[in-house]
């Protein structure tokens, strides 16, 4: 029998979920930017001693690295990283969270790479079905942060052609990376820009075949590469001496670099941008004031100009908020926000207000 994308190959149960959980470790089919067919894998977390509510929450993740071996699901990373992990499930919800290709399966991982992420969310909702102790239906809604939140939208921009038979209920976009040429200038966080750009250009390089020479001397190169490849990221950690060694070169080495204007890879970076007139269907997005990582303004900017395209949005910026806390200090704003999407409530707007 064939293949299809969103088909389940395997599911096992993770041995040491939280006492409230059940959890599988899975294998699903997606389809890849090439439309050629490719096994990846992620996580179905659901209550347990209780059948599941009929809703879906899909939670995509921020950046955490680009070597396979940083993907959530092959540890306990979901259970602590999913915000109110035990308030989500203690509301019914079956979770899926995907790694995204090339986390946990062997291939590149093409990060902020919109239409690879957005159908491995749309394929892992499917592929929860099979799961018979975890089948919520076909409703959802996805929330994400940081890249998460650029792949929440690009799950969003992708549903209704990529996988009409899923009910989309809305889309909570926390601190997301969406113009990608701004992003890329604006973080105000020399440091992480750089590591961030020896991520994305590290990956881009592999999966587009982008020259690497775009970024100097081979010894920069080679840099950049060592960190992409050596680093997953670990918020609570210190990091090595080396690789604050090759921050410090990289950052010496791009800042007077507007990559948006070098091609291909400005080319890339707008068509890896989300389109604010695809959203379809209502959408929370948030940021935090304090975020040296995506510019504040970049944000708002987006969430004004899918207000322009008359789309109903939620707009949040957090007077505190940083990169790494808004998804988990605002979590309840914005469960509360999801619970009314799947209660079918009328969908508030701030737009003009902001």
């Amino acid at each position: 029998m064939a293949q299809r994308a969103g088909e389940l190959i395997e599911a096992s149960p993770v041995a040491d979920a939280p006492a409230d959980m059940r959890a599988w470790r899975i294998r699903y089919w997606t389809t890849a930017d090439n439309n050629q067919l490719i096994a990846v894998t992620g996580m179905v977390i659901a209550p347990k001693n209780r059948a599941p509510s009929p809703q879906v929450l899909a939670w995509t993740h921020g950046l955490i690295g680009i070597a396979q071996r940083c993907a959530p699901s092959l540890g306990t990373t979901n259970f602590t990283m999913i915000p109110s992990l035990s308030e989500v499930i203690s509301q019914g919800y079956t979770v899926v969270a995907p790694d995204y290709p090339g986390l946990g399966s062997d291939m590149v991982h093409p990060v902020l790479v919109g239409t690879s992420e957005g159908r491995s969310v749309l394929d892992a909702v499917r592929a929860h079905r099979a799961i018979a102790e975890a089948d919520a239906g076909t409703r959802f809604a996805v929330w994400g942060e940081s890249q998460g939140g650029h792949a929440a939208l690009w799950t969003g921009q992708l549903w209704r052609d990529y996988a009409p038979d899923l009910q989309l209920v809305g889309i909570a976009a926390i601190v997301p990376p969406t113009d990608l040429p701004r992003n890329f200038q604006e973080g105000s966080d020399a440091r992480v820009r750089a590591l961030l750009t020896s991520y994305t250009a590290t990956a881009w390089s592999r999966y587009y075949g982008a020259p690497m020479s775009t970024f100097g001397s081979r010894q920069t190169q080679n840099v950049m590469t060592r960190l992409a490849d050596n680093n997953c990221v670990q918020f609570d950690a210190k990091p090595r001496l080396g690789t604050i060694i090759g921050i410090l070169a990289v950052q010496r080495a791009i800042r007077r670099l507007d990559l948006a204007s070098v091609e291909p890879w400005g080319q890339l970076m707008r068509q890896n941008s989300p389109s604010p007139a695809a959203i379809p269907v209502p959408a929370l997005i948030a940021t935090g004031l304090r975020d040296v990582i995506v510019a504040p303004a970049v944000v708002e900017d987006f969430a004004r100009a899918a207000c322009a395209q008359g789309k109903k949005i939620s707009y949040f910026s957090f007077e505190n908020g940083e990169h790494s806390t808004v998804a988990r200090t605002e979590a309840k704003t914005v469960l509360d926000w999801i619970g009314a999407r799947f209660a079918r409530y009328p969908a508030p707007s701030n737009c003009g207000e902001f």
